[in-house]
């Protein structure tokens, strides 16, 4: 299926992108790597007159690493860069392996962080984790520059907090206490090539084997990812067992509400969950014990 007519620019500045949006409205849209916003038009799900390419504007494909602060992503950092930059590898391994898990090797060299947050498709890769590490987002538009917390931008499937005229910047990732350790796990019908059916991001906040406190994150089981808060209450203040981890897990899937789709039943997402939670949550503990 050929894709509808469309024009195209490529502006070099934010403020330049951030006009022209409010100039067109809801008849332009942006494109960083283009890998979810190309299959929509292909299918007829999305039919812009105007696609405003991102990849000129200078700085938008920054990696950077404070060692005060944290990780800030740029908006059109591929996610082949994340999932093999060292400061990422080395300080933040789980959101190096939800950039590494998501799609094939060829999406990878294309795609973005950021455009897998803004398609915010309930089963985004990168999602979970940098939920549960807090990160937050810098979006900005007409009015100017404002910071969002991650949890808080996902309102429906493919629907963000974003206003008019407004772009995604940068993803902002505080600095992981020493005691954390961080983990993310999911599963496909056919491993990469499929979307994943259900997604677990996790981190926890050890003092020796004992889980001081926990963050996790349920995706594709929900209309948004989701934060397992039952989940983490039960856990808090324990000594993270492998029995322990079975009890979250069981615990995480009902908390969960997924549907069946093509990808996967209801049943076997509940299941999933079960097992993922309990494995990421015993990674993510062994990590933060050997810190």
């Amino acid at each position: 299926m050929t894709l509808s007519r469309f024009e195209y620019i490529a502006p070099e500045t934010v403020e330049e992108t951030c006009m022209l949006l409010k100039k067109k409205g809801d008849k332009a849209t942006v494109m960083a790597g283009g890998t979810d916003l190309l299959i929509k038009m292909r299918h007829r799900l999305s039919r812009p007159d105007m696609i405003i390419g991102l990849k000129k504007i200078r700085g938008l494909d920054r990696i950077s690493f404070d060692k005060k602060k944290g990780l800030t992503i740029g908006a059109t950092a591929l996610l082949a860069d994340v999932a093999s930059h060292p400061y990422i590898l080395k300080k933040y391994p789980a959101i190096a392996c939800a950039a590494q898990e998501t799609a094939t090797v060829q999406i990878r060299n294309m795609g973005t962080v950021g455009g897998n947050l803004c398609n915010a498709a309930p089963s985004a890769d990168n999602a979970p984790t940098l939920i549960a590490m807090n990160s937050e987002v810098s979006l900005v538009g007409p009015k100017g520059e404002r910071q969002l917390p991650l949890d808080q931008f996902f309102i429906g499937p493919g629907l963000t907090a974003m206003e008019q005229g407004e772009i995604l910047t940068s993803i902002f990732v505080p600095l992981p206490p020493l005691s954390s350790g961080t983990a993310y796990k999911h599963i496909s019908a056919r491993g990469k090539v499929d979307i994943s059916a259900v997604g677990v991001g996790t981190m926890v906040f050890m003092n020796g084997d004992i889980c001081n406190d926990a963050r996790i994150v349920l995706g594709a089981v929900a209309p948004v990812p989701m934060r397992a808060v039952k989940t983490e209450k039960l856990i808090k203040g324990k000594k993270l067992t492998r029995q322990l981890a079975e009890r979250a897990g069981v615990q995480a899937s009902k908390e969960s509400n997924p549907i069946t789709d093509v990808r996967a039943t209801a049943e076997y997402r509940r299941s999933m969950v079960t097992v993922l939670t309990k494995r990421a949550l015993m990674e993510a503990g062994q990590r933060g014990i050997k810190k």
